[in-house]
């Protein structure tokens, strides 16, 4: 994995500064462009996707805000393309494609376009767009167990030569999908997105010259890896370690997955040893190992440079990932990868774990990790056709920092700038009925400060539908740091003839059959709460009960805070209270069994 950049003349800083907000603005240009374009919510609502420019060796320039995990998978896959081809054929007006799951990291429906692009005949860029596919083809709904069974797979190939499209290639794929006319038009809005960005970036070429772009590319590089270098030597000397796990694979319900980590700082270095994470499993939770030192990267990024745009490959000089292949989050073919993004955010969270103890303030405890998304799919009353829509992410409670509460109902950190699906949009595409969508009552980790809250979402069938789940995190919950509570795990529920199933194994389920006036429920888990409950501020808790984030049972029970009738914090009793709970609690934990 190459991150170096050949040496560029020197530009001025007010150039460079420019440039910078220039490739910042053609990256957001390019998510402009696909939205506008799209065809499918997925995309144009929730935001799946990510676009990018990158250096003629695949660095990345610049990212447009989406989806974090895609920091490593976009930049590999490019030279993924660049090594099948190699540079001499390569020629204006290409566009190559992939959704090889074991190159880009995830799974067959995220389709991966590249555009070279030429000024005077010289290659000095690519632009890239990932996007999510509703239908790649595939089982619908099941557990796979072979990436033969999830859907139709696209080698590294030239989807237009030279500005011919391969039409023969679009055919493929257009019979091997369900939503052929949906897919076509995602298909041309991702074209879109990597045409612009070629336009763009050749304007700024044309504007301030190639050498200054390029330089000032390779100045941006530099100081992004400068900054890392400098926030890594803060962080103490030393090799952190961290444990957490995963309910399940989906088949052996039940059976915990490992998530282990190993870091090693030192001076301006860090190493992020993913070697004990667990092997890959039968079920479809595997991703690839470009997803593997994604987790690592985004760890780092997020404590070392974490506000520096654009999101380039210059931060990650100063970071080397141990990843060997064969574990869930570098799984090799043929295992299964569908649900390729759930693994990777609690490896995340797991790298923030290990580094509690040597930078509290800088660090976070559990957060959801989970999209929270279900899939449904039936015949749409309205015209008679197949219907697959996925809804969500639901967004969940994220960890408490020292000085700060957690942050809620927003989406998990694999999923970064993605949105919610607006319920009038589903009311008014699809045969449902959102009848709740609320924030989650003491869902939360308590603490000092508090996690973030969950959500909670009931969501009629107007007409029959079939209903997949895949979320994990349900036993396994999202922890506290310095004596914090732990916050509430993930679920689903299922509304049969008015009775609610909520007692059930995990919260993953098959292809199950609602009829109309049938619902489920999905619950998203709360974020971990930092330091010990009862050191919160009464009015804080107070507020909390007023706001329906805490009942007042947890606010007497966990908190020691009692309120008067009007909500109101009774000062004395309450330090009676904490008093009296704190005296409990150290005997409890000063008590000494002695064997026999």
């Amino acid at each position: 994995m190459s991150t170096s950049t050949s040496k560029a003349q020197t530009v001025d800083p007010v150039t460079v500064e420019i440039i910078r907000n220039g490739l910042l603005a053609v990256t957001e240009e390019m998510k402009t462009n696909l939205t506008r374009t799209a065809y499918n919510l997925i995309i144009y609502e929730a935001l799946d996707f990510t676009v990018g420019l990158f250096t003629t060796n695949g660095d990345t320039v610049s990212i447009g805000l989406g989806l974090p995990m895609f920091i490593r998978g976009m930049s590999e896959t490019v030279k993924a393309k660049i090594k099948r081809y190699g540079l001499s054929e390569i020629k204006p007006g290409d566009i190559l494609v992939t959704n090889d799951a074991y190159t880009t990291g995830s799974h067959l429906n995220h389709f991966t376009f590249t555009m070279p692009v030429f000024h005077q005949g010289e290659l000095v860029a690519f632009t890239c767009c990932m996007a999510h596919w509703l239908d790649v083809g595939g089982t619908l709904g099941q557990v796979t167990t072979d990436i033969y069974s999830e859907g139709i797979q696209i080698p590294i190939v030239k989807y237009r030569r030279e500005g011919v499209v391969n039409q023969e290639l679009v055919d493929i794929i257009a019979m091997n999908v369900r939503l052929s006319e949906r897919a076509m038009g995602d298909l041309r809005a991702q074209i879109t997105a990597v045409t612009t960005g070629e336009r763009r970036f050749l304007e700024l070429v044309e504007r301030y010259g190639k050498d200054a772009v390029l330089g000032s590319i390779a100045q941006i590089m530099d100081h992004s890896e400068a900054v890392a270098r400098a926030n890594t030597r803060s962080i103490p000397d030393g090799i952190y370690e961290a444990e957490s796990f995963m309910d399940d694979d989906g088949l052996e319900i039940g059976k915990k997955v490992p998530i282990k980590v190993r870091v090693e700082k030192r001076g301006d270095e860090m190493t992020i040893d993913l070697s004990e994470v667990s092997r890959q499993v039968r079920g479809f939770y595997n991703s690839g190992v470009t997803t593997g030192i994604a987790c690592a990267q985004v760890a780092f990024k997020c404590l070392t440079t974490a506000t520096d745009y654009p999101v380039n490959d210059g931060s990650f000089r100063n970071l080397k990932v141990i990843m060997p292949m064969g574990r869930v989050i570098s799984a090799e073919r043929p295992f299964p990868m569908r649900v390729w993004m759930t693994y990777p955010m609690t490896v995340i969270d797991t790298v923030f774990k290990a580094f509690a103890k040597a930078i509290p303030d800088r660090t976070i405890a559990g957060h959801h990790a989970d999209l929270v998304f279900p899939n449904i799919h039936g015949i749409s009353p309205a015209d008679g056709k197949l219907f697959i829509v996925g809804i969500g992410p639901l967004g969940g409670g994220w960890g408490a920092k020292k000085n700060e509460d957690g942050v809620s109902v927003t989406v998990c950190i694999n999923d970064g700038d993605t949105h919610n699906s607006p319920s009038e949009q589903l009311e008014a595409k699809y045969p449902v009925l959102v009848e709740r969508y609320s924030i989650r009552e003491d869902s939360s980790g308590a603490g000092r400060t508090r996690g973030g809250l969950g959500a909670e979402m009931v969501v009629q069938a107007l007409s029959p539908f079939s209903l997949t789940t895949r979320i994990d995190r349900m036993h396994c919950k999202p922890w506290g740091l310095e004596g914090g509570g732990e916050a509430a795990g993930n679920s689903i529920g299922i509304r049969r003839d008015g009775r609610w199933e909520k007692d059930l194994p995990n919260a993953k389920i098959f292809n199950v059959r609602l009829n109309r006036g049938d619902a489920y429920m999905m619950q998203s888990g709360g974020g971990g709460g930092f330091g010990d409950p009862m050191e919160r501020d009464p009015e804080f808790v107070a507020e909390d009960v007023r706001e329906g984030y805490v009942s007042p049972t947890v606010a007497l029970n966990i908190y020691g805070v009692v309120l008067t009738t009007k909500g109101d914090v009774d000062v004395v009793a309450t330090q009676i209270r904490r008093k009296a709970k704190t005296s409990v609690r150290f005997e409890e934990e000063s008590f000494e069994v002695i064997p026999g």
